[in-house]
């Protein structure tokens, strides 16, 4: 996994990819800080610690790709973008967790583009996304980056085709000039170069 360049976000704080060697104590350290209703966000029901400890291992040593938001150099949010061996549609699974103290910041939007960026570099086709159905703000975020969400189950899941991700916009088409539109255009044309030739050859100056 490799060390991605830190970039600013519109917070204070920084965004960049954890290398193996970071990703166990400091995604564990961020999920234990989720307060109760975070943690049930996050992970659809209310986890205990020895559950966080080991998931965070599994994330270390599974390929898991962890995108983190750095203030004071504490991860204070993570993006998670699991490989599709770990599921069993073999679509790669996103999820994500901000602490309730870096909320309101753009944190989740900035998180979301990294990782867009990430599973394009990966040549992934599209994405799987599960959150809390009462997770409104999860939710919005992922409806904002075009995930098609349904509710079942007490979840919401969806899946974000990347093949329409950062498509240009087609240009706007040009109309057709008409005979009448050209022909006026000559005429202003030769009316403004005449204009100069007078002005140049002193004829339009007053006396």
């Amino acid at each position: 996994m490799n060390h991605d360049s830190t970039s600013s976000t519109s917070a204070r704080g920084t965004v960049r990819t954890l290398s193996q060697q970071e990703e166990l104590p400091l995604l564990r350290d961020h999920l234990l800080r989720l307060d109760r209703t975070s943690r049930h966000d996050r992970f659809h029901g209310f986890i205990d610690d020895s559950f966080i400890r080991r998931y965070a291992e599994r994330c270390a040593n599974d390929g898991t790709v962890i995108i983190a938001y750095f203030e004071d150099g504490v991860v204070r949010g993570a993006a998670e973008l699991h490989p599709p061996e770990q599921s069993p549609d073999a679509q790669p699974e996103i999820a994500f967790s901000v602490e309730r103290s870096a909320r309101r910041k753009g944190v989740g939007s900035t998180l979301f583009r990294k990782l867009i960026t990430e599973a394009h570099a990966k040549g992934y086709g599209s994405l799987r996304i599960t959150t809390g159905a009462q997770n409104d703000a999860m939710r919005a975020l992922a409806t904002k980056f075009g995930a098609q969400l349904t509710f079942r189950h007490g979840e919401s899941t969806g899946s974000i085709d990347l093949t329409e991700q950062h498509q240009p916009e087609p240009a706007p088409p040009i109309a057709p000039v008409t005979p009448v539109e050209a022909a006026r255009a000559i005429v202003d044309m030769n009316r403004a170069y005449w204009r100069m030739v007078m002005q140049m050859s002193g004829w339009g100056r007053a006396a």
